[in-house]
């Protein structure tokens, strides 16, 4: 899903330019670049993206502290100083797999 952001007069011309200096093959290029190294230099950005991520269930614990570039056990302790709990979505048919399983271990 494309999304679209809105951006001064004078940084779109920035941008311009450097696509045309040659610096960019594109526009999108030099976002990317941007983002890219902004997220490498503020290190609080990406944990905080990592973390919003996984708080929204769009990546998993391992994609996530991958994303904010630290370790798992780093990250999960992270997690714990936002007080952050995943909360899990569970089905009848996922109840009855569970007793199931519970039932074969007594």
């Amino acid at each position: 899903m494309p999304s679209s952001y809105n951006l001064p007069e004078i940084d779109k011309k920035k941008i311009d330019a450097l696509v045309k200096s040659g610096f960019y093959s594109s526009k999108s290029d030099v976002v990317k670049d941007a983002l890219r190294y902004m997220l490498e230099h503020k290190k609080t950005l990406s944990v905080a993206a990592a973390v919003e991520l996984y708080k929204s269930g769009e990546v998993s614990l391992g994609k996530a502290s991958e994303i904010a570039g630290i370790g798992l056990v780093e990250f999960k302790e992270i997690l714990a100083s936002y007080s952050h709990k995943r909360l899990l979505t569970v089905t009848k048919k996922g109840m009855k797999k569970a007793d199931e399983l519970l039932e074969k271990l007594k």
